[in-house]
């Protein structure tokens, strides 16, 4: 008899909010319960998907239905509240960062470890299509030995968006770990990575240009990949008028170049090849999330979550687990830690003795 929906449950309802419809458009899984201190926000995504609501973190925990708790509350509280749930004997899935350091993340994955149950992690560009297949490209030697590794997040956030009744805590050194590198741009580091491998070394500056707030709204890092490759990444949430992530890389034997979810220039293997990469993946799409932070489009994360019911229904690992997750947060952290001290960071790559 074939295995019923996994369960989820969602706590933190912000950003949260694209969980739930992730989860109800996953295949083999299902919204069982929700939960926020908020009670008009709690009320109205209830009543939008017809699940239960919690107003404690410790009933969703206690709630049968529950099989897998996704974690979207503010960064800071990642790590924790996921080390609850995994006492508690329910899978997680982990909304970027998973925590803001390095060393909550190693925690956490103890936890996992020690319970026995799964941890995926968000980091929904790996999911993209057209991720996907520029990873294949670069790993099969499509653009030779990789030279340069460049990348940009031109975005906006108005002052209304760290204000109000769950604003205050973003941009804050101790909730959200950062500003505009760990909040918008991890993923655009963990994109990166994804493409080229870890980072050895790192250094950067930052700092406050146009928010009244504690971290960053402009960042700029230069990259050593372990690879040999050199890179630059930089990250606002002051441009105006915002733009799309943009990402360039380029090899011995070719490069490509992307423009928001576009992919802007393919010139590596053959003719056929490039033609097909551009065919598929070369037209016009909107990045909506430059400006909007909740308009995020759920495809990715929907995904994640299928997959994540996958993991649990075949005893298996979810295609982004911790150890996947952790070094993008090492390299904005070093990023940071550039910018106080003047320094070089250096970073022990994953996998090396």
């Amino acid at each position: 008899m074939a295995r019923k929906e996994v369960g989820f449950g969602v706590v933190g309802l912000g950003m949260g909010g694209h969980h739930c419809l992730a989860i109800d458009a996953a295949k083999g899984a299902r919204l069982a319960a929700v939960c926020d201190t908020d009670p008009e926000r709690l009320d109205t995504v209830v009543k939008r998907h017809g699940c239960r609501g919690h107003a404690r973190y410790a009933d969703l925990l206690k709630d049968p239905e529950v099989e897998v708790v996704s974690v979207v509350t503010e960064s800071a509280y990642h790590a924790e509240m996921g080390i609850m749930a995994a006492r508690a004997g329910k899978h997680l899935v982990m909304e970027k960062p998973v925590d803001i350091t390095p060393a909550r993340m190693d925690r956490l994955e103890r936890a996992v470890a020690a319970a026995g149950v799964k941890c995926g992690c968000v980091f929904q560009s790996r999911m993209s299509p057209v991720n996907t297949a520029l990873k294949q490209a670069v790993d099969r030697g499509k653009l030779g030995k990789l030279i340069g590794v460049h990348a940009g997040l031109p975005w906006f956030r108005a002052p209304e968006y760290f204000l109000g009744p769950h604003g205050p805590w973003r941009g804050t050194w101790a909730v959200d770990g950062g500003g505009s590198m760990m909040n918008q741009g991890i993923h655009t580091v963990d994109l990166m990575i994804f493409l080229a491998g870890p980072v050895a070394e790192v250094f950067g500056f930052y700092g406050v240009f146009d928010h009244d707030i504690e971290a960053e709204d402009h960042a700029v890092a230069a990259l050593r990949f372990a690879g040999g490759a050199l890179g630059t990444v930089y990250t606002t949430t002051c441009a105006r008028p915002e733009g799309g992530q943009h990402l360039f890389l380029f090899g011995s034997g070719g490069s490509f170049r992307m423009e928001g979810p576009r992919l802007s220039a393919y010139d590596a293997g053959t003719a056929r090849e490039r033609a097909k990469m551009l065919g598929r993946f070369g037209g016009a799409a909107k990045d909506a999330a430059a400006s909007d932070a909740m308009a995020v489009a759920t495809d990715g994360h929907t995904l994640i979550m299928a997959d994540m019911a996958r993991a649990v229904r075949e005893d298996r690992e979810p295609c982004i687990p911790i150890r996947a997750a952790r070094h993008a947060v090492e390299v904005v952290c070093a990023v940071y830690k550039a910018g106080r001290t003047g320094r070089t960071v250096k970073l022990r790559v994953p996998g090396a003795r």
